[in-house]
């Protein structure tokens, strides 16, 4: 079998294949046992026809054409092989010659039309400089991170008082669509500001003590109307504020392994202090991936971007938010779409480059850090990543993250009072373990797939620390 490759893009490519007669007998040999298995013929078992009663029959042009059809795919995965191109896209594929039926000479002849991985010139990535935040932490910091702690040991107070701000409610809700009501729940509990209810609920309910209501216009979120318009009747049935715990030695025997105050909040301090290097982690990687994708050009092939942009639209149609599928909506997701390609295929090119391989512990690790980030059991996330063939992409995913790590390494980063910024924490190397195979990616679709395949793991990329250490 002969290929050749020409290059149509930098995104798309035509395969040209030729299978002489000799490669085309197996499949040919194939093609007869699997049209003796489909007809009858009397005196003969089903699937014990001789070949030349075959051709008597149905023809030996149907059995060549069979041959071809089961054997295409394998002919061109071969030439994927030999040639080396790495596919984003089911292949457009037209076969221009065929073996004469009535001759045992000739060739099957055909072209594919792909679109591929571009082929990018990687630039001198050391020392690129970014600047990112003072990393300060003040008293005030403290301060919050001290009231959150109380806010675990608090106690709710009932109050005879109009609802404010902060304060926590038990509330009924019931909503109607044109008179009839479509919805209701009684005995909710909520927390005036959280908005994490329904868009004019806190509007409504600040004022109100308990026993008393109010209307209000909203859109509904959830259920068989989600995304309608209704009028929503929300009645306040308590009305209670946290009462938090003084902030004393005592407190601080009771929340923490600390015999003073003094002791908890100097640690405190010091956890307000990593977290601000994390967020100055979390700025620079950012910052670095930006300057990436500025110093490098990635053609975007068009097929991908618009494969992505009907998945994204698809899955919010299943959970009933199709109103959203707006032009300026559809023009964020195709930027989105187009960035994830850029920064995929810049941090592949990288880590070939680096060498960059991704031991088991790591893919364990990172398997762990996005289970938890969803709420479920490590090992039975494991088990669906697995079943649904997700693995290699999570191995993409830590080596990519690697790759971004070896240039933030070797990164020049300041801070905006001109400090030089100590990132050694969130690139520390790699065990030394045998690399996983991340197996083949020349799938169709696969590339930019972090956004989008499993719609859930695409959005498991944070900036929680785990994640800034890669």
């Amino acid at each position: 079998m002969k290929s050749a490759v020409e290059n149509l893009t930098p995104t798309r490519v035509k395969l040209n294949v030729e299978v002489p007669f000799e490669e085309l007998k197996p499949s040919i040999a194939e093609a007869y046992k699997t049209v003796a298995s489909q007809i009858q013929v009397p005196g003969f078992r089903k699937g014990k026809v001789p070949s030349k009663l075959i051709d008597q029959r149905v023809g030996r042009g149907y059995v060549l054409e069979t041959a071809i059809n089961e054997g295409l795919n394998g002919w061109y995965q071969a030439a994927v092989q030999e040639t080396g191109i790495r596919p984003l896209s089911r292949p457009e594929v037209e076969i221009t010659e065929v073996p004469d039926p009535t001759s045992t000479d000739g060739e099957l002849k055909f072209h594919a039309e792909v679109d591929v991985r571009p082929e990018i010139e990687l630039p001198d990535y050391a020392g690129i400089k970014v600047e990112v935040a003072a990393a300060e932490s003040s008293d005030a910091d403290v301060d919050t991170a001290l009231d959150e702690l109380r806010g675990r040991f608090g106690t709710l107070k009932s109050l005879d008082r109009p609802a404010a701000d902060k304060d926590f409610l038990t509330i009924d809700i019931a909503a109607t669509i044109e008179g009839s009501e479509v919805d209701s729940a009684t005995g909710l509990s909520y927390q005036v500001g959280a908005g994490t209810m329904l868009e004019g609920l806190d509007e409504a309910v600040t004022g109100l003590s308990a026993d008393e209501d109010a209307i209000f216009d909203t859109t509904l979120v959830g259920g068989e109307h989600a995304g309608e318009a209704a009028q929503v009747k929300v009645t306040v049935k308590s009305v209670k504020e946290r009462e938090l715990p003084e902030a004393d030695d005592d407190f601080a025997q009771l929340a923490s392994e600390f015999d003073t105050l003094a002791e908890l909040r100097e640690d405190l301090a010091k956890q307000a202090s990593e977290s601000k290097i994390v967020e100055q982690g979390v700025e620079a990687r950012d910052k670095v991936l930006d300057k990436l994708v500025e110093l490098v050009e990635v053609p975007v092939p068009a097929s991908v971007v618009e494969e992505q942009i009907e998945q994204h639209f698809n899955a919010e149609n299943a959970h009933g938010e199709g109103d959203h599928d707006t032009e300026e909506h559809r023009a964020e997701v195709k930027a989105n779409a187009e960035r994830a390609f850029q920064n995929e295929i810049i941090l592949d090119a990288i880590a070939d480059k680096e060498e960059v391989n991704v031991s088991q512990n790591e893919l364990i690790d990172y398997i762990v850090t996005t289970a938890s980030q969803y709420g479920m059991d490590p090992n039975q996330f494991a088990q669906i990543i697995d079943q649904s063939g997700q693995v290699p992409m999570m191995v993409s995913e830590v080596r990519r993250r690697k790759a971004l790590a070896v240039v933030l390494g070797q990164a020049d980063v300041t801070d905006s009072e001109g400090n030089k910024v100590d990132l050694s924490d969130f690139v520390r190397p790699g065990d030394e373990e045998a690399p996983v195979e991340a197996g083949t990616e020349a799938e169709a679709g696969e590339t930019a797939s972090e956004e989008t395949a499993s719609e859930e793991a695409a959005t498991a990329k944070n900036d929680d620390p785990a994640a800034v250490k890669f």
